[in-house]
């Protein structure tokens, strides 16, 4: 199994790897690491966007969850049927989240041992006979050695990117507001939590690997911002009265106050 996983993910990334830094001027990984990611991100750009479009499907979806919730709150059998039925009905995968995910699994694992073995010209056994071998590889990358584990920069950087990813999710006007102290639980560790074990973690790890992720993070806050920009607003006229057409002078009446008019006329007038 191992030796399958080698042929098919780690040296196919490894020769990747070389391949780029060959024609990156200086022999430069971490250029070579930035421009890898961005291509495996933009083929990642479908399913992401469905990702995101996903999550922002299931909050709008809370209400009705927490209905159904409280209404078969003691059967679990018509529990999980009314929530498939309401999964189906607004066309939600409850994995579809998950999917961009499980894809990665199988390039950050291997990217790890390419990042941590491979950074020097002893594996160039590795290679394809059409990848050039570059002369040297240059791992230092604004003073960071991406072949070492580096304790401050990278990992603060990270975790900061993670954090905004993570607070524009949260904090969107596209987003609905947490309505239990669940959901306020687990947006305050995404929102927090999270990007400190991030950091924590890529302290440890060899830098090209947090350069790796920290590029990947600050793609997706941009691909975010523009998917986010695209989706409707949860407290939109339209969506708190689905199926009825709203006339363009709706809002302006809705928003006023209620008032009650009364004529006063005499008897006999009209």
């Amino acid at each position: 199994m191992l030796s399958l996983l080698r042929t098919l993910f780690y040296i196919p990334l490894f020769n990747l790897l070389i391949l780029l830094t060959a024609i990156m001027p200086g022999y430069s990984v971490g250029w070579a690491i930035i421009v890898m990611t961005v291509g495996l991100r933009l083929i990642l750009v479908p399913s992401t966007t469905h990702q995101i479009r996903q999550q922002h499907k299931m909050k709008k979806l809370q209400p009705e969850l927490k209905e159904l919730q409280e209404r078969h709150k003691d059967d679990r059998e018509t529990l999980a049927r009314e929530t498939m039925n309401l999964y189906k009905k607004y066309d939600i995968h409850p994995l579809g989240s998950c999917l961009p995910m499980l894809i990665q699994l199988p390039i950050l694992i291997p990217l790890f041992y390419v990042f941590r073995d491979g950074l020097s010209t002893a594996h160039f056994d590795l290679l394809y006979p059409f990848i050039p071998q570059p002369a040297t590889i240059n791992t230092a990358f604004f003073g960071i050695d991406l072949a070492s584990p580096n304790r401050l920069v990278l990992p603060i950087l990270v975790a900061l990117l993670q954090f905004v990813q993570s607070w524009m999710l949260i904090k969107s006007p596209a987003a609905h507001k947490p309505e239990n102290d669940t959901q306020k639980i687990l947006n305050t560790q995404m929102l927090y939590l999270f990007p400190l074990m991030t950091g924590f973690i890529s302290l440890s790890l060899p830098a090209g690997l947090p350069l790796y992720y920290g590029v990947g993070s600050a793609f997706a806050i941009i691909q975010q911002y523009l998917v986010l920009k695209t989706l409707p607003k949860p407290d939109s006229i339209s969506e708190q009265l689905p199926g009825i057409p709203i006339p363009p002078s709706a809002p302006a009446l809705l928003d006023q106050p209620n008032r009650v008019r009364v004529t006063v006329r005499q008897k006999g007038q009209k």
